[in-house]
């Protein structure tokens, strides 16, 4: 019994060390609605012996219940877990699912197939080494079918299959299949797409799935299963320079100071030369550590911590790049971007980017054109919709190391990320650094904001009035500043109507029109802070995003929010210049309480109540909360 016990363990110890040195590949499926794609995944796990007896149970039950395959196995009820995809016979979100063959093991992504889940189905070719592309041999190449094509071939996905579906509905017929191959070469070459394997098959039958159909017999290539297994894992990765975005600075004590992270790409050696980047300090690699000990090199993929012979500034973000070829540094670039969020992308709009181990302040300075995925043609654009996709300028607060994504994912790729909400609202490819980036550097100067500030012997600020339309912001902002020149203090007005006859003339009141007039005056504030001045900025202002952006632009203290609280009721009833009439009257678009939304701070520093507060009050509580931080030196 015991002899028997140690045979069974060695016989599960040699399964777990073959297993644990089969390659992994990842995959997706991807296509239009009811190509199959579910169905095939679930043939996969049932050929692979993957579902358990009581899962086999459960599924033949359910495959009767549900009714929709004639008796036979409805393998799509293995994948499609939502109850809502059961329903309505689609798949809405990304389902993966894994399995094993005596060669390799997998991962494989079940992507939508509807237009408006195009977001999910970038987020499972994100990971994927390669892609399985589906086509109902009873319909043909589809919109659905050029659009995923479009995004594998847009997210450098190398391996691709043509998966020639439901060929026994059309009684197995070569011709049908030739057709298709022809009209899919010829659209596949517009978008780069040179290479792809394709194969015919039925996924409910099973022929050419994992064995050679004796139904297809014309057909000579090798099934989809022994081509996803055959199939090369294994990128030029190792041969490029080497790159390592830290994750970690590793400082268990005084006596070990050591850089963590995931190698994203090339070899590093004890003695090799490397660079941190952005700031461009040198050292040599001393050590090689992990878990089991010291390396001898590391290669790409691999987690490793590496310290370095001498002690120069490395923060989590920067990057540890081969001395020899480093990749470049900027702060703007031209990038592909796909829009995830309902609320569209606004050129202007500060958000936050995440690219490799660094997050940074990012907007989109100018979005050049989007993309029409189904016609590939190039579109004018403002903004981008939700599952959009375009190519944008874009500008960050910090000096970014990177590779173009067609070089190098993991120093390529970036997310967009709402700064409120923290929603993840776009996944972007840096195509390359604006060349602007490389010709503009800041000049240091000898007399500073502080210089200018103690001249004048005032602490230098914003004081940004906001509120809706006639609720007395200028009437109040005119006031403080009056009071505050009276005092001796350097102050300017910036008023709404005022810009928008000279700095801002050119703008109107759509959104991306909005942001934009907020952001140049956040940065002619800032300018004038900087030159010792108390800035009075009195505009609408509506956007909680656009205000947060101005606050982010000064340092801490220097932004002083004031809220002027007037109920839409109030305001409307005042209407001093006749714009809520027009508004109502439909003469004046996109205004703001009216068609336009406002959303209220939620933190100003200070809230005046025009229903209950006459404006010389406001004004000189205004003055008092300021006079507080007047001396330069508070």
């Amino acid at each position: 019994m015991a002899h028997q016990s140690a045979l069974i363990a060695e016989d599960i110890e040699a399964y777990l060390k073959a297993h644990e040195v089969k390659s992994l590949l990842r995959f997706l499926t991807c296509g239009s609605v009811d190509d199959g794609k579910s169905t095939l995944i679930g043939r996969l796990l049932y050929d692979s012996k993957m579902i358990f007896e009581d899962q086999l149970a459960a599924l033949e039950a359910d495959s009767k219940k549900v009714g929709t395959q004639g008796g036979e196995i409805d393998f799509a009820l293995l994948v499609d877990g939502l109850a809502a995809e059961r329903e309505q016979g689609i798949t809405i979100d990304v389902a993966y699912r894994f399995f094993s063959t005596d060669k390799r093991k997998f991962i494989v992504a079940d992507t939508p197939g509807h237009e408006q889940y195009t977001r999910n189905m970038v987020t499972g070719a994100s990971t994927a080494d390669a892609a399985v592309i589906l086509i109902d041999a009873r319909k043909g190449v589809l919109t659905q079918t050029r659009r995923h094509s479009y995004l594998v071939s847009l997210l450098g996905i190398r391996h691709v299959v043509l998966a020639i579906n439901k060929m026994d509905l059309v009684g197995y017929d070569q011709a049908v299949f030739d057709q298709i191959v022809a009209d899919y070469t010829a659209f596949a070459e517009q978008i780069g797409l040179t290479r792809f394997t394709a194969i015919p098959m039925s996924a409910l039958k099973g022929d050419n799935i994992t064995e050679s159909s004796e139904q297809i017999a014309w057909y000579s290539g090798p099934p989809l299963m022994r081509w996803l297994e055959e199939i090369p894992v294994e990128d030029d990765l190792r041969e490029k320079p080497f790159r390592m975005p830290v994750q970690w600075v590793n400082r268990p004590n005084l006596d070990f100071r050591g850089f963590s992270g995931q190698i994203a790409s090339g070899v590093v050696r004890p003695g090799d030369k490397v660079k941190a980047l952005p700031s461009g300090r040198e050292s040599t690699v001393e050590r090689i550590v992990t878990f089991r000990g010291d390396l001898p090199e590391a290669v790409a993929g691999q987690s490793v911590t590496i310290t370095l012979a001498d002690e120069i500034d490395v923060s989590r973000g920067d990057v540890l790049a081969e001395a020899k070829a480093p990749p470049p540094v900027a702060d703007q670039f031209e990038a592909t971007l796909v829009w995830f969020d309902d609320e569209a992308m606004l050129p202007g709009r500060p958000y936050l980017m995440k690219l490799g181990t660094r997050t940074v302040s990012a907007q989109v300075t100018e979005p050049k054109y989007k993309v029409n995925v189904n016609t590939l043609e190039h579109l004018a654009a403002k903004r981008l919709e939700l599952n959009e996709i375009g190519v944008v300028n874009l500008s960050t607060d910090a000096p970014l190391a990177f590779d173009p994504y067609a070089e190098n994912k993991d120093l390529g790729g970036f997310i967009l990320i709402d700064r409120i909400s923290n929603r993840t609202v776009g996944a972007g490819l840096l195509n390359f650094a604006l060349r602007r980036s490389q010709n503009i550097h800041w000049q240091a100067l000898d007399v500073d904001k502080q210089a200018r500030a103690a001249a004048k012997g005032q602490k230098a600020r914003v004081v940004w009035f906001t509120g809706l339309s006639g609720a007395g912001k200028s009437t109040i902002a005119n006031l403080v500043e009056k009071r505050l020149h009276a005092e001796g203090r350097h102050t300017y007005l910036l008023d709404g109507d005022n810009v928008r006859h000279g700095l801002n003339k050119d703008l109107g009141f759509t959104e991306e029109d909005r942001v934009e007039n907020i952001r140049r005056v956040a940065e002619v504030s800032k300018l004038m802070v900087d030159a010792g001045l108390i800035v009075l900025v009195s505009f609408i202002s509506p956007f909680r995003a656009e205000r947060r952006m101005a606050r982010e632009l000064l340092a801490e203290g220097e932004f002083v929010e004031v809220f002027v609280d007037t109920p839409i009721a109030e305001a409307e009833r005042r209407d001093v210049k006749g714009l809520y009439a027009k508004a109502r009257a439909g003469q004046l678009k996109n205004f703001t309480g009216v068609d336009s939304p406002y959303e209220a701070p939620e933190n100003a520093e200070i809230r005046i109540d025009t229903t209950a507060t006459d404006p010389e009050t406001a004004a000189e509580e205004i003055v008092a909360w300021l006079e507080r931080g007047f001396d330069p030196g508070i």
